[in-house]
């Protein structure tokens, strides 16, 4: 579950197919995942812009409470309806949206899996950073590496107990 779509995925119709889709693919091979398998998702259905510095341009910008708000029901039908083992949330929007809980940062949990109960069934969310964060701080790639091989033990096991 990602926080909203960019510039390129409104402009291609798919998630994570800008910068931020490149470290996911990345990642996705990591894990040796291929993204055909998965479902993915974002918090907010629509990209939320600002104007940019330079006239006329629009630029992302995180999505408002009540936007999240006016989405998250939609996104908990989704994961009803697709019921997933686990449900990966990249970056603090999906986190806090997942879990329902506004104090939960990723620095605070991320790479640790956590159960939370969402329309009464309940998953295993395992918190990562949003893949673009790596792009504006080098420094998260190692420990974004590091959370990246716990889930692999975690699907492992997942697959071991089906």
């Amino acid at each position: 579950v990602g926080e909203a779509p960019g510039a390129r995925e409104v402009e291609q119709k798919k998630p994570f197919v800008g910068s931020a889709g490149k470290y996911l693919n990345e990642f996705l091979s990591i894990l040796e995942l291929e993204r055909e398998k998965l479902y993915i998702t974002n918090t907010v259905k629509f990209r939320p812009t600002k104007e940019g510095k330079r006239l006329g341009t629009k630029t992302n910008r995180t999505p408002t409470k009540s936007e999240i708000e006016e989405f998250k029901e939609y996104l908990f039908e989704e994961i009803d309806i697709i019921e997933p083992k686990i449900i990966v949330t990249l970056g603090n929007i999906p986190l806090k949206t997942v879990l329902n809980d506004d104090s939960m940062t990723i620095g605070q949990i991320h790479g640790k899996p956590i159960l939370s109960k969402i329309k009464e069934r309940e998953y295993t969310i395992f918190p990562l950073y949003h893949p673009a964060a790596v792009i504006y701080k080098r420094d998260l790639k190692e420990i974004y590496l590091n959370d990246l091989n716990e889930l692999k033990e975690l699907l492992e096991s997942v697959q071991m107990n089906e």
